[in-house]
């Protein structure tokens, strides 16, 4: 008889950065209630946690910050050549606040495309909890991370490099993606989260230059979900629940469901709160 497979084990692939709301641990969750279609459209990729698990004839992913989709376009290009550069980047010896510190500095300071993201990824994995943040000078800024040891994550870029030959990959803002939509596509949103308290709010992810993520941006991607199903794309989103959320995503079927957040450096507030699947049908 074969051995019992782990019960704990994962079907699905890690995504190869660290990031900080990524949707690794929803990926079935949002596969139950994600209607069928044969390209799936995300305009707030992040991670990639959700194309990279599941399987569409081929997917339009997007971001408004360019180091993220700059990198996804160059692993997509160049797979092993790239792997190959990145490796001495995870060398044990440059796992120090000294190196890291130095690198954000030449991150910083870095206009060629191809080094800029090696630099991303350096800064992904030693960095702060899988943090992405800038400055209002559109600066990276988050600090050391201080782990004892760090994952090179290889085959987690070997599996992003296959699976995104049947992607496209576009830095642009959700509304632009969104209307590239057309009956057989269906969008799955994970846009920053409306936040839960005053002193929750998260809304330095890209550069001062793109803006922030606030009530009228929240409000207009409900606006465009309905308007996309109303054409006959369906949306899934997902945010915190909350009474704000319910309103307005009032139009959408909503699904509730504890999740556990890890921002925090302190793993005893690292508590319960209350995740919305919205869904926007035709």
């Amino acid at each position: 008889m074969a051995a019992d497979k782990n019960p704990k084990a994962s079907p699905y692939t890690r995504p190869f950065l660290k990031w900080a709301g990524g949707k690794y641990r929803l990926v079935e969750r949002i596969r139950s209630h994600l209607p069928a279609g044969s390209r799936l459209i995300e305009p707030f990729v992040g991670s990639g946690a959700v194309f990279l698990n599941l399987e569409f004839n081929d997917y339009l992913l997007a971001d408004i910050n360019p180091d993220l989709i700059g990198l996804y376009q160059l692993v997509q290009a160049e797979g092993e050549d790239f792997i190959a550069r990145l490796r001495p980047y995870f060398d044990p010896a440059r796992n120090t606040p000294e190196h890291y510190y130095a690198t954000r500095e030449r991150f910083n300071a870095c206009t060629d495309p191809e080094e800029r993201s090696a630099l991303f990824v350096y800064l992904n994995r030693h960095g702060y909890n899988g943090l992405c943040r800038y400055n209002s000078e559109g600066g990276f800024n988050v600090p050391f991370g201080r782990y004892k040891k760090i994952y090179f994550p290889e085959k987690e870029l070997q599996h992003f490099h296959r699976h995104s030959q049947r992607a496209r990959f576009l830095c642009a803002d959700f509304g632009e993606v969104m209307k590239q939509a057309r009956k057989g596509s269906v969008i799955y949103c994970d846009p920053p989260y409306a936040p839960l308290s005053r002193t929750a709010s998260f809304t330095a992810y890209a550069s001062a230059k793109h803006g922030q993520f606030g009530a009228s941006e929240q409000e207009r991607l409900a606006e465009l979900a309905a308007r996309a199903a109303s054409k006959g794309v369906p949306v899934l989103l997902s945010n915190h629940d909350n009474e704000y959320t319910r309103r307005v995503y009032a139009e959408a079927s909503l699904a509730s469901f504890p999740v556990r957040r890890t921002i925090s450096c302190d793993s005893s507030r690292r508590g319960h709160a209350a995740e919305l699947l919205a869904l926007y049908r035709p």
